[in-house]
This record gives C-alpha cells, structure tokens and sequence, in this order.
C-alpha cells in the first residue's frame, strides 16, 4: 500500500434524511445515473484504498441491496441507533476489527458531487504534513450557518471548528469551512473515539469533537481546501437535490465537449456520469444521455432524443427518438418520432424512420423501415425494404413468438406477418397481405380477400346524403361527358 494510498474510506449513510419527505431513503434518490451514495462509493474507489465500508442505519434492507449491485467488494455496518457521527464511524471501524493501521479517509454518503481528486489532494496533504486530522474545507462566498475552520497563523495548522451560532464577530468572517470529510490517523482515530462523549444538546457523539481531543493530546490538526467550494456540497432537500443535478451535469458536459464532443445547447442536454463518446458526436438541444449509452465518433443524436443503455455507432443518426436498451449501427438513421425498445438491433446503414417502433428485434445491413411500423420480436435480413404501416405480429396472448424475413425482400404496405412465421429472400409481398404461412424465397405472396364493388348502394342505403348527392352530380357529369 502506497503511503497515500488509504487503509479505509468509511462512508457515512446512515441518516433517514426527512427534509427529503420520501419513503425512499435520502441517500438513494439518484442524479445523474447514480445514486447519491453511488457517486460517493465511485468517488472513493478512486482511492483505491484496502477497505471501503458503508455505514448503514435508516432503510438498511434497502440501501445494503443497493450497495451490493453498486460495488461488490465493499462492506457495510450497520448503525441501529442514529447517535452521532461519531458512533457511525466506530461502528464503522467496528466492521473492520475496531483499529485500523494507516489513513482512514470519512466521507459523507450525501455528497455526490465530491470528487476522488479531491479526495486524493486530501490524502496527500495528511500524509505530506504528518497530521493526525487533516479536514476537508473549502472557502465560501457566504459562510452563514456553516462551522468556520480557525487555524493558528504561525503555520496554519487548525486550532478549531466553531459553529456559526457559537462564533464570534471576527470568526464569523471567516469564509473557510469545515466539509464533514475527513483523513485520519487511523490508530489515534480509534483512541479518540473512545473518549467521546454526549453532553451536548442532541446527546450524540461528535466526530468533530476528535479534533479537539488530538490536538489537545499535541497531535497536529490539519487542513486541505477543495478547489470548489460545491464539491462538499450535501444534499438535504429536493431543492438542493436539482442544483447538485444541475452542477453535475454541467461538470459531465464540460468533460464531454472537452473530449470533442459537440454539445449545441448545453442548457437543454442531460447526461448520465456513466455515459460514454468519442470524439465528433455531436448532440443537438433536448436530449438526454442516460445509464450506459455510449456515442461513437460522428455520431449524432437529437434534438428531442432520450437515449438510455443505447449505442450509436460510428456515422449513425438518431433523430426526435426514445430509445432504451437498444443498438444504432454505423451509418444507420432513425426516426424522426421513433421508438426503440430493448433489444432493437440496427445493422449498418439500417434504417428506422418516422412513427416506427422496434421491440426485440434486428434489423440487417441497410435494410429499411421507413415509416408508420412496428416490428417486435423479429429477424429481418440484409437490403430488404418493409412497406408502410406493416405490423409483426408477435403475441397470441400468452406467448411471443418469433418472425423471420430474409434479405433482398420487398414487402407491400399495410402488411401484417403473424407469428411464427418465415419470408425467404427474395420475396415480394402484395400491400394489404395478412402473412400467416411461411413464403418461399423468390415467390409473390399475395394474402387479401377479393374485391367486390357494389354499385348503387350509397344512393340505396343512405339516400339524400351528402355522399349520395356528389355520386349522382358526377353520375350526371359522367353523362353530359358521354
């Protein structure tokens, strides 16, 4: 283990959060395409450190079920009474056998817009300056309500953190503030918490009340101030849930235009931190990138698109289109007003067109659905054109079942394929067909009943009616015309 590397990171994500006014616990409402406690884990796995423990309280079912689809290698501990900060990283330290050699790194599970650089620059200063307590703080515009960090001005070191309401006039002044997170000596941590106590008004034990016990044993105290004041931002409210959105999705766009990618109204565009691109997509106003989408280069989705665990292959164009689960091949189009559901597969040069819908279904090599169509459950081949208005009929009402259309086929418009069923290569297929047997390749499937004109019907039936006087005005016209 490097020097600066951590021996363990204990996240703290044990508080119900009420403010929230959510049955579902605080720390797991998401932004971003992660939950708050999730953006948290990631950030401190960039640590790498021995162990990585998440404290647990309010919803614990919940949140260990969480945790354990977000990183499988960390460990939880659970807090079954909320007494303090304090008891949550003993209890913490508990799980790891009580007394941890090296530097334990506590950070808030409501805090998702920290990062593991930040973290890292953390860690390095309380390994650099040989502190038993290195806080995280950070300099504000307003500080009010925040606890100020007083440092000694001979060497800075931090000789206190006092709350706004204990402060004094000059203190109040003061803009640098304590975070919540913090880098330990893992040893002195153990021993610190064990003298707390919980004469205060809440009858908790404080973790901020180990800095005064370390520096009063002689042990140094000190400080690393994040180079933005928003990383170390919690999340209380709904409110302050939208702006740390806001903020993080800001940051996520900086990033992607930073790597080439051509956002054209950042205001407008929505982006998950697990989405990924290369360089030249291009992304156009109102759409949102979701879960693991991935843009490859030249790619360009929007305006109007919701992509989510979606790639877009190199060259291809996704246009006004909801897509979900599915795969845009190189060079491939879709939409306008598409709908891709999962499992919708398009080859290269394929297309989707407008008002198409795809559920399960791959779709061949520059083979086209143009319009007004829906496809499910499905194979269609290479070069083959699906008539407007088709649909695959997939569903008998208990069971889906699977269509097959070769390569090289042209099927007519309003055509229905009910399932199961095989259209060979080669194949035409006459508009208004209802395909119910299996075509063989190269032949003409025609599957529509006869047409039968009965003449004089509108005039018999629905006499004096607008319909039957236009028949009679261009009966007589037809004639004065003969």
């Amino acid at each position: 283990m490097s020097s600066e590397r951590p021996a363990a990171v204990v996240v703290l994500a044990a508080g119900e959060g009420t403010r929230m006014k959510s049955k579902t616990p605080k720390v797991l409402h998401e932004i971003s395409g992660r939950s708050l406690v999730g953006h948290v884990v990631t950030a401190s796995r960039e640590l790498d450190p021995e162990h990585l423990v998440v404290v647990v309280g309010h919803g614990r079912e919940q949140v260990t079920a969480h945790l354990a689809a977000v990183d499988d290698r960390l460990r939880t501990a659970h807090q079954a009474e909320q007494k303090g900060t304090g008891n949550a990283v003993r209890v913490g330290l508990d799980e790891l056998g009580g007394t941890v050699d090296g530097t334990v790194i506590v950070v808030c599970g409501d805090t998702p817009l920290l990062s593991g650089e930040t973290l890292r620059a953390l860690a390095a200063t309380h390994t650099a300056d040989s502190n038993a307590v290195t806080v995280l703080t950070a300099e504000v515009p307003d500080s009010t309500g925040y606890g100020r960090i007083v440092r000694d001005p001979a060497d800075g070191a931090v000789t206190g953190i006092v709350e706004h309401k204990d402060a004094t006039e000059a203190q109040r002044g003061i803009r640098e503030i304590n975070s919540g997170v913090f880098a330990f000596d893992g040893r002195l941590l153990a021993e610190a918490l064990g003298k707390l106590g919980t004469d205060n008004s809440q009858g908790e034990e404080y973790l901020t009340d180990v800095l005064s016990i370390l520096r009063g044993a002689g042990h140094r105290v000190g400080a690393s101030v994040a180079g933005d004041h928003r990383e170390i931002l919690g999340i209380n409210n709904r409110v302050q849930l939208a702006e740390a959105r806001r903020l993080l999705n800001q940051r996520l766009l900086e990033r992607a235009m930073l790597a080439g990618v051509t956002v054209v109204d950042p205001a407008s565009t929505l982006i998950d931190a697990t989405v990924t691109y290369e360089r030249d997509a291009i992304v156009h106003p109102g759409t949102q990138l979701l879960g693991t989408t991935h843009l490859a280069e030249d790619a360009e989705v929007g305006p109007n698109s919701r992509l989510r665990d979606t790639v877009v292959r190199a060259g291809a164009r996704v246009d006004n289109t909801v897509a979900d689960g599915a795969e845009v091949g190189e060079g491939a189009t879709v939409g306008p007003y598409a709908y891709l559901r999962p499992g919708a597969r398009l080859g290269t040069k394929a297309k989707a067109g407008t008002y198409v819908e795809l559920k399960n279904a791959t779709i061949g090599e520059g083979t086209k659905v143009p319009h007004l169509s829906y496809v499910g459950d499905a194979t269609i081949g290479d070069h083959t054109n699906i008539g407007a208005a088709s649909v695959f009929v997939n569903y008998d009402g208990e069971a889906k079942h699977h269509t097959t259309i070769g390569s090289h086929c042209r099927t007519g418009a309003d055509n229905m394929f009910v399932a199961p069923v095989t259209v060979g290569d080669g194949v035409y297929t006459a508009a208004g067909s209802v395909i119910t047997k299996d075509v063989p390749p190269g032949s003409l499937a025609v599957a529509r009943g006869q047409q039968r004109n009965i003449e004089g019907w509108v005039a018999r039936k629905r006499p004096g009616s607008a319909a039957a006087q236009a028949a009679q005005a261009a009966a007589s016209e037809a004639g004065d015309e003969s």
